[in-house]
């Protein structure tokens, strides 16, 4: 009865530290996003930074749905290879906010925020 009661109390522990880092992880995202945002808006160019350098990955986006920066779809335009992920990222706020959309079949959640100059910039995560 004991090694029940502790495989219960294993499996709670688990749970709850599975939600602590998820939740460590769409801080992170937001930080990611908000600090490039930040250098931008101070004068960083946008094709200056490596999307790769962020996890997950970061992207910048134009108003007009070309990736500038990107891990493998910098210099297309999702307007043009994915509309309704453009439309969902279109969504982007000064403020910035969580879109959904689904990308290569799977449900993806990223924050997004918007440059003063018009910038997408975003990361996320998928289910």
């Amino acid at each position: 009865m004991r090694k029940f009661y502790f495989a219960i109390c294993m499996m709670c522990a688990v749970s709850l530290f599975s939600v602590g880092a998820f939740a460590a992880d769409k801080n992170l995202i937001k930080k990611n996003v908000d600090d490039i945002v930040a250098s931008i808006n101070k004068g960083k160019a946008a094709d200056s930074f490596n999307a790769d350098d962020y996890t997950p990955y970061a992207f910048i986006m134009k108003k007009n749905g070309t990736l500038v920066v990107h891990p493998s779809l910098a210099g297309e335009s999702l307007k043009k290879k994915a509309p309704p992920v453009y439309e969902a990222l279109r969504n982007s706020k000064s403020t910035g906010v969580w879109v959904d959309y689904i990308w290569k079949e799977k449900k993806k959640h990223s924050y997004v925020k918007t440059t003063v100059g018009g910038l997408i910039v975003g990361s996320g995560y998928s289910e």
